[in-house]
Order: C-alpha cells, then sequence, then structure tokens
C-alpha cells in the first residue's frame, strides 16, 4: 500500500493511510513494513506531508495458517465483524495436536475468498479473535474484520459489557432456582489439564437460572460475566453440578450416550464497532445436545 504522508507524526500518518490502530502502526514501524521514501524512520518523526509512505499490512504467513474451505455457519455479518456459529469438535486457532482444520484456518480461507480482511493485533495465529469456545463446546463466537473493530470488540469483553449467554445440562440439581457463583479459579493443581476454584485464582463471577429439572438433570441458562478458562465448567463442577457429558470434570457420559459436554453458547449481545449499535445474535441448540434432553 502506498499514499502521500499527511503532516505530522509518522505513526499517524500510517494510521490515516492504512485505516489502523496507533499501536498497529507502531509494531509496523518498528518492524520495518511501514517507509518513508522507501527508508525506515521512527514513529515520532516529524514528516512535511506530502512524502511518499509504503506500508505493507500482512506479516509472513505461518506455515500452519494455510486458508482452508472449511464452511462456516453465520449468524450475523456487517462490514466490521461476523458472528460465526461454531460447531462442537473444531478449535479456535492452531495449537499443539491442532495444525488443521481450526476456525482461524476457515476464516482465513473465507476471508480470502471474499477478498475481506481479519483484524491483526491479536497476533499471527489469531487474526480477528476476540474470544474463545472450548474445542467442544459449540455457539456463537464474534470475530473481528479490522484492528480497529477489533480493539472495539476486546475493549467490551475488557469492560465486561458484552452480554453472554450459554446453556448447560448438568447432573443434579442447583440448590436454589438461580443464584451467582463468586469463586476465584486458577489452575487445578492436581490436574493441571483443569481449572478449579483455588485460593489466590483470578477474579471469575457466573450468573444462573434453572431452566428445568428431570430425571436427575437440571437444564441451566448461564451468564459469565468474567472470561476465565473453562469458568462455566470449573464453577459448576465446584457446586457439584458437573456439566452433562463432560468427563474432564466429571459430568461422564451424557443421556442418550452423549460423548461433548452439553454446553452451548446461545446469546450474545454487544456493540457493533461500526457505530455503537446493539447487535443481538442467537443460536439454537445443535441437534446433538436437542436429541439428548
Amino acid at each position: 500500500m502506498r499514499g502521500r504522508a499527511i503532516a505530522g507524526r509518522f505513526d499517524l500518518a500510517v494510521v490515516a493511510l492504512a485505516e489502523i490502530s496507533r499501536a498497529h502502526a507502531q509494531r509496523l514501524i518498528g518492524d520495518g513494513r511501514a517507509l518513508v521514501g522507501g527508508e525506515r524512520a521512527r514513529a515520532s518523526d516529524r514528516l512535511r506531508g506530502g512524502e511518499e509512505i509504503s506500508v505493507v499490512l500482512s506479516a509472513p504467513r505461518d506455515p500452519r495458517l494455510e486458508p482452508e474451505a472449511v464452511p462456516l455457519r453465520v449468524a450475523y455479518e456487517d462490514a466490521s465483524m461476523l458472528i460465526v456459529d461454531k460447531p462442537a469438535g473444531m478449535v479456535v486457532h492452531p495449537s499443539a495436536g491442532h495444525a488443521r482444520g481450526t476456525l482461524v484456518h476457515a476464516l482465513l480461507g473465507r476471508a480470502e475468498a471474499q477478498g475481506q480482511p481479519l483484524g491483526s493485533i491479536a497476533g499471527v495465529e489469531r487474526p480477528g479473535i476476540v474470544h474463545r469456545l472450548d474445542k467442544e463446546t459449540s455457539g456463537l463466537l464474534v470475530v473481528a474484520k479490522s484492528d480497529l473493530a477489533q480493539a472495539s470488540l476486546m475493549a467490551q469483553f475488557g469492560d465486561r459489557s458484552i452480554e453472554k449467554e450459554y446453556i448447560a445440562l448438568v447432573r443434579g440439581e442447583p440448590t436454589a432456582p438461580r443464584g451467582r457463583i463468586e469463586a476465584p479459579i486458577g489452575r487445578d493443581p492436581r490436574q493441571r489439564q483443569r481449572m478449579a476454584v483455588v485460593a489466590g485464582g483470578r477474579e471469575a463471577v457466573t450468573d444462573y437460572r434453572v431452566d428445568g429439572v428431570g430425571g436427575g438433570y437440571s437444564l441451566l441458562i448461564l451468564h459469565p460475566r468474567t472470561g476465565r478458562t473453562h469458568q462455566i465448567r470449573a464453577h459448576l463442577a465446584y457446586l457439584h453440578l458437573p456439566i452433562a457429558g463432560d468427563q474432564r470434570y466429571g459430568g461422564g457420559i451424557g443421556p442418550g450416550g452423549l460423548q461433548r459436554q452439553f454446553l452451548h453458547a446461545s446469546r450474545l449481545a454487544l456493540r457493533r464497532p461500526l457505530d455503537g449499535l446493539l447487535v443481538r445474535a442467537w443460536s439454537e441448540l445443535p441437534a446433538d445436545l436437542a436429541s439428548s434432553l
């Protein structure tokens, strides 16, 4: 990308040309991917205006991140973001043992096919990613199409203004029809692959209400107010109400032989980065969960 500089700081000229965040512009300058007249310069250097600026937005791609033509169900989309309905069994981003077939690979394939960008401020391996769902959790996940959108969405998650709703089927019955779980979460010292309520853990808050009871199970509607790893799974296990099918947290095999945790991200409410308007999206229970009720 090439253009003429506005007068003022170099990093602000890059922001104006590339329509990216200032932090992203400064990283490009530091990496030598934003130049003035073909030469490197400091972010704070003052420009007279009219100098030629060149910007390379795309960093060399990790070889594990080749686009893949994986179909995605989209619950909502505008020019700044999309909300996908992630199926159970799909990992969000590459990790050990998951070098292909992730949501990131699918997003890259979709972006390439449609000629659309994805936000990059979360790093090369997480284009557009703002939050995550566990592999076996299905449901709604928001993705940013630009750095500015990604920064806006991350800020909304940071100030806890995004409303998230989950549906879970648990073994047992809560002692109250609704309640709030406030218990700090950290790595389980006895099983490092699990999270648990531990002294000195990070603040974690989950609200719940009971939607139905029967056959030794309870259907819960949950609203996590914080976003800790495995938060809902760990909080419910702490209450001795493990999620049906969640074998890692004591839920065993679910009803009807369900092999994955009965946990579905059913609703999202957030402000779209374009103009601040409220967007609400929802997702029906997948067939495997609905059939086990």
